[in-house]
């Protein structure tokens, strides 16, 4: 396995990983947004997110044109989707009493601002992946 990863086959064990760490995230992500309510129509976006893109990579494992194809296309939708959330939850710490000026309070009161790029991570590993050579 090591010297998979040394010569850049890594492909399938990364597509594996992207599969588990969306499914992951998407669970953490619907507990979260479960607790606000799902007061925003876009909240439930990444938590469907989370299953394509471990649909995405457990056929990147199966297939190697999946691979290529899908896991890219929906790690990209995730990344896009990280950046968003990233934005709407600093809006939203930006939108709490004091705003940024009463920045340590509102970050820890009001919407996570660096868990969204958690799950821009995950879709960077699915691109990742998707750049790699499969294993032999």
């Amino acid at each position: 396995m090591v010297r998979n990863v040394e010569t850049g086959r890594f492909e399938r064990s990364l597509a594996a990983l992207t599969a588990a760490g969306a499914l992951v995230t998407a669970a953490e992500i619907y507990f979260e947004h479960d607790k606000a309510s799902f007061g925003n129509k876009w909240m439930w976006v990444p938590v469907i997110l989370g299953p394509l893109g471990a649909a995405a990579g457990v056929a990147g494992v199966c297939s190697k044109r999946m691979a290529k194809t899908a896991l890219p296309l929906a790690s990209a939708v995730i990344v896009a989707n990280g950046l968003q959330g990233t934005y709407f939850h600093a809006r939203g710490i930006a939108q709490k009493p004091g705003g940024f000026s009463n920045l340590r309070y509102n970050m820890e009161m009001g919407p996570p601002l660096l868990a969204p790029l958690l799950v821009t991570l995950v879709g960077g590993m699915g691109l990742l992946a998707a750049v790699l050579r499969r294993e032999k």
